[in-house]
């Protein structure tokens, strides 16, 4: 049996609702690398800490313990910067400025041009017209021998056949028809073409579209395009054309601040950025299990719809987050939660999600920096390992199984970034911490050790907090002040217990009563070393 058919019914699930995540993204992947750091070592709160990632095996697979990597490199966005690139490139962006130019000022870039409907039919009309012409020619031709023959022939010339005055009539006025219908089509043409008309302020995101304005934004939008088509010209200007046209008919901009669908707020949305500056984009599909949100959300084609135009609303929300210019940041992060998602018998959210991604594919190109899909399962990488993927595409996609998770997403995002349902320290409304001003330190617990993290409390009246993950979990976790006095007893603020790795971060705070320390204690009696992350603060009760 092949690693495709051995799966069981809860695996097929899981690999349907992966299928349709996957089709958001470019398919390819990139692995998982191991993180670790000095111990006890202070990093910065924005700093990347993990380690060189190990080697892999020879054939590039992933192992199970996830500590052997996929060989594919990390996708490194091309620089926008005219100067960077090639002579190639650099000649497919001014041809595209030169036919963006032409048709902004033809204005055929958001209208289409008239003549192209009205030729053909007008072109079939005049060939059959000429085909009766001819028969007709053929006649008259035949007529003065036939009348030599039958002596009746002027009889018949009176009634059916033109005389000569009367056939020149005909082509007088059949030129003069011509002729009018060649003004007609001209003024038609004219129309198109009216200098009054176009719309020289024509823009794609905020960015002015007119090449001789000569903006860097409009040479980094074009260039999205371009490569989206592998520098293909004239298939960036078409795939130009039918987003202009798909945004003026769908009305995209008029919706982008409209109040849409609610119960969908954690279904789709932005939350801080990666460690380059990407704005974050989480994509949970598990949300969709609760039977009534599935019914609010597809139970008709009208709700299908506005779940296409709150899709679209996010994705113009994060658009709105990023930098046009060259240098700037001008892409999303998008992470992919495939944990509890619906299986192949939910097929109307299937086809919705799915229409969805075509939308954002066809219309936003290159708008997606790395695709981060997390809790997939295991067998799941045995179906995606494909020949026939381009490095390119490779190098944009990242899986992580459940336990490796937020060790994954360290590797692109700060701690401080990811949201604690994933193992990070980021609450909404954090009154306490604030991101890239707070320090963040990390320990590293070897296996069958236990270590100290010590926060001095010296000042009587004082608040202590603190926040504290471990990667993985899986450890024995307690929480004590000791006194700096020996005489005083020592205060367990949290007793010994086991956390396991569904749970979340740990946040607690101690007011202190006398000199001392907060002491949090990690037991790791697994065979793996653990690595933890933390952070605290001394909230002072007196000026």
């Amino acid at each position: 049996m092949t690693a495709a058919e051995d799966v069981t019914p809860a695996e097929n699930k899981a690999e349907e609702a992966a299928v349709v995540a996957q089709k958001e993204v470019e398919p390819a992947m990139v692995s998982e690398q191991k993180v670790e750091s000095p111990e006890k070592k202070p990093i910065a709160a924005g700093d990347n800490a993990d380690e060189k990632p190990a080697e892999g095996n020879a054939d590039g697979r992933q192992s199970i313990d996830g500590t052997n990597k996929l060989t594919a490199p990390s996708f490194k966005e091309e620089s926008n910067f005219l100067s960077d690139l090639s002579e190639t490139e650099r000649n497919a962006l001014n041809e595209l400025k030169s036919m963006v130019e032409q048709a902004i000022h033809r204005n055929e870039l958001i209208v289409e041009p008239l003549q192209e409907e009205s030729e053909a039919p007008q072109e079939a009309k005049e060939s059959e017209a000429e085909v009766v012409a001819i028969g007709e020619a053929e006649k008259r031709e035949a007529i003065p021998q036939e009348a030599k023959e039958g002596e009746v022939a002027p009889q018949e010339e009176k009634e059916g056949v033109p005389t000569a005055r009367e056939e020149k009539e005909r082509d007088a006025a059949s030129g003069e028809a011509k002729e009018g219908k060649a003004v007609a089509d001209n003024e038609k043409k004219d129309e198109n073409h009216n200098p009054q008309m176009v719309d020289e302020d024509i823009c794609l995101w905020g960015v002015p579209l007119l090449p001789s304005k000569n903006l860097d934004t409009t040479n980094v939008v074009l260039l999205k395009f371009l490569r989206a088509r592998d520098f293909k010209v004239n298939e960036a200007f078409e795939m130009l054309k039918k987003t202009i046209r798909w945004r003026k008919n769908s009305q995209i901009d008029s919706f982008t601040e409209e109040e849409l669908q609610s119960g969908l707020e954690g279904a789709a949305y932005m939350n801080g950025v990666d460690r380059e500056g990407h704005p974050v984009c989480y994509n949970v599909y598990g949300v969709f299990e609760d039977k009534d949100l599935y019914q609010k959300v597809f139970g008709s084609e009208e709700k299908c719809e506005q779940f296409f135009k709150w899709r679209l609303q996010v994705m113009e929300k994060g658009i709105k987050q990023l930098d046009f210019k060259p240098g700037g940041i001008s892409s999303i992060l998008q992470i992919i939660d495939l944990k509890n998602a619906p299986g192949p018998s939910r097929k109307e959210m299937r086809n919705a999600i799915s229409r969805a991604v075509n939308l954002l594919q066809d219309n936003y190109p290159e708008f997606v920096s790395r695709n981060i899909f997390i809790n997939v399962p295991f067998w799941y990488y045995a179906f995606k390992l494909s020949p026939f993927l381009t490095q390119r595409t490779k190098s944009k996609l990242v899986f992580a199984r459940p336990a490796k998770v937020t060790e994954t997403l360290l590797r692109y995002i700060p701690a401080e970034n990811i949201p604690i349902q994933y193992g990070g320290l980021k609450r909404e409304k954090d009154e306490v911490f604030s991101v890239g001003e707070d320090v963040l330190s990390d320990i590293v617990i070897k296996s069958g050790s236990t270590e100290n993290v010590e926060i001095p409390a010296p000042k009587v009246g004082d608040t202590i907090i603190w926040d504290l993950t471990v990667l993985g979990w899986e450890v024995n976790y307690k929480e004590e002040f000791v006194p700096t006095d020996e005489g005083s007893y020592t205060i367990i603020i949290q007793k010994s217990k086991k956390i396991s790795l569904q749970e979340e971060p740990v946040r607690n705070s101690f007011r202190v009563t006398e000199p001392g320390k907060v002491v949090l204690s990690i037991e790791n009696n697994s065979y793996w070393k653990k690595r933890a992350l933390y952070r605290s603060k001394v909230l002072s009760t007196s000026p």
